[in-house]
């Protein structure tokens, strides 16, 4: 675990990120809130892209609670076949829809404590909705923030939890509405897990990690 960075370093590297790019976007496509939610369910243990295959057809078809109840659950599942854990995930999404046409009027609802009360959405995805569709300042901590957060010494953490707790507590404000999705992209394609590309990275100079490859 990296040490933890001081205040103005937090600064110059989210100015950096924030110049590179200014309105970072998440990679699953959707079209409203309830096909955020199922695509983030379904992206657990599978990447962006596989998500993004499997759900290009299946939102055409059924993007509210009640047409993916029409569709069914072995409708669903023929659908995201492709995807990891999909027998699960189907009946998750299956789960989930019912209890938002019964208890929400089929609306997704707005609070984190909601979202986590429905299957197959946990705190990861609680927070991603949360950020990207009512563009709360929610943390969204999964292996790439983990590791980044950890390298660099930005938001140093023993476990999930602790790392949204450090982005948190040290991420200036300005910078909290776009943090998970700066650390995200940075992580999967530049601050990569067995070889990070270092010789490119925009922050190199302020990271804390002492192994960084050049070559």
């Amino acid at each position: 675990m990296a040490k933890q960075m001081t205040y103005h370093q937090i600064v110059e590297i989210f100015e950096r990120f924030q110049e590179a790019e200014p309105e970072p976007k998440g990679e699953l496509d959707h079209t409203n809130a309830y096909t955020l939610v199922v695509a983030v369910a379904l992206s657990a243990q599978a990447t962006d892209v596989g998500v993004n295959k499997a759900t290009k057809e299946l939102f055409k078809i059924a993007d509210t609670p009640q047409k993916m109840l029409d569709l069914g659950l072995e409708g669903l599942t023929e659908h995201i076949k492709t995807i990891g854990l999909y027998r699960q995930k189907a009946k998750n999404v299956i789960r989930m829809s019912e209890i938002l046409v019964n208890d929400y009027g089929g609306e997704v609802p707005s609070s984190r404590a909601a979202l986590e009360s429905l299957p197959g959405v946990g705190r990861k995805t609680a927070n991603v909705v949360l950020n990207m569709w009512w563009h709360l300042p929610t943390q969204a901590v999964d292996t790439h923030i983990f590791r980044f957060g950890n390298r660099s010494g930005v938001a140093p953490g023993k476990d999930v939890v602790a790392v949204e707790r450090a982005i948190e507590d040290n991420i200036p404000a300005e910078f909290q509405r776009h943090a998970h999705h700066w650390m995200i992209l940075h992580g999967r394609y530049t601050c990569k897990a067995r070889k990070p590309m270092c010789g490119t990275c925009l922050i190199r100079d302020l990271c804390a990690f002492e192994d960084k490859i050049y070559d």
